[in-house]
């Protein structure tokens, strides 16, 4: 193996290390920031990423409030805890787990969250200052993949990162945050309907997979020295105690011997999600009690 691993648990310690002093001197004056997370139904992963959530939380000296909603809960009455909890001036952060069951609209849901304290950057509000790069929340994943960019000095001006996904969560405001002036990438975005993705693979001197697809990218498909960063985590069944493994979207035996870079699954972005949560929280709570938001 010749790649240097990006380990998202060694930066995300040091990046919660942060919020935890933060926390510590809001605390002193009389502040404790809290995170509201909602969790609607009964998906295995979900309940497993709020527990590491609450883990999180309680580590950085901050609130978590954990509300598990049964998964016949309507619209209409989540919304109505959304309400409530936007009203609630001790809570400065709230989070929906994603997926919702079916007959919930996510975009409702999203949209229904106090743009102030959508820690998770999904409100159309907090995407249009993303765009515009008017302060504010960024979304937790991509800033949890640039701050390991940082955290290894892997240089980003005038770098050919190929983002492939086009999700909300990830792809897109990946993309729009590595083509900002401060970062100044050249970005491509790959797709379903992309053509020859192994054609674009070649070229990225800053490779992202987001797709959550196992196995996608190969290590013929990485470019020599490239930094490879998977964000997909899937589940592969296999014979044993759990009958699964987690696995990326990156063939990590392969790519390790051909890039320069590349984060492991697991251990590599998901710590990082995670630990921009606890600032985008922390940050939530400073802002309300006249501080500024720190991005």
């Amino acid at each position: 193996m010749s790649a240097i691993i990006l380990d998202g648990k060694v930066t995300g310690k040091k990046l919660r290390e942060n919020a935890k002093e933060r926390t510590t001197l809001l605390r002193k004056q009389g502040h404790t920031p809290c995170l509201a997370v909602i969790l609607v139904g009964d998906n295995p992963a979900s309940h497993s990423y709020v527990k590491a959530k609450e883990k999180a939380l309680a580590e950085a000296g901050m609130e978590g409030r954990s509300l598990r909603l049964g998964g016949e809960t309507s619209e209409a009455e989540l919304l109505g805890v959304i309400k409530s909890l936007n009203a609630d001036d001790s809570v400065h952060g709230i989070l929906v787990q994603l997926p919702l069951p079916r007959h919930i609209r996510e975009a409702v849901v999203i949209n229904a969250v106090d743009p102030r304290k959508d820690v998770d950057c999904f409100h159309r509000v907090n995407v249009g200052k993303l765009l515009l790069e008017e302060p504010g929340f960024l979304p937790c994943t991509p800033h949890g993949v640039i701050q390991l960019l940082r955290e290894h000095k892997i240089p980003t001006k005038g770098a050919h990162a190929v983002v492939i996904g086009r999700s909300n969560i990830v792809g897109k405001p990946l993309a729009m945050l590595l083509a900002r002036k401060e970062f100044n990438a050249t970005v491509t975005m790959c797709h379903t309907g992309t053509k020859n993705l192994a054609f674009h693979t070649r070229q990225a001197d800053i490779l992202i997979a987001a797709v959550g697809q196992p196995g996608l990218i190969t290590g013929d498909m990485v470019k020599r020295g490239a930094a490879v960063i998977d964000v997909g985590v899937n589940r592969v069944s296999v014979a044993g105690e759990t009958g699964y493994r987690l696995t990326g979207d990156v063939v990590f035996e392969e790519a390790a011997q051909i890039a320069g870079w590349i984060t492991p699954v697991p251990g590599g972005v998901g710590p990082m999600t995670i630990a921009m949560l606890m600032l985008n929280s922390l940050s939530a709570a400073e802002i309300r009690y006249g501080g500024k938001c720190g991005t």
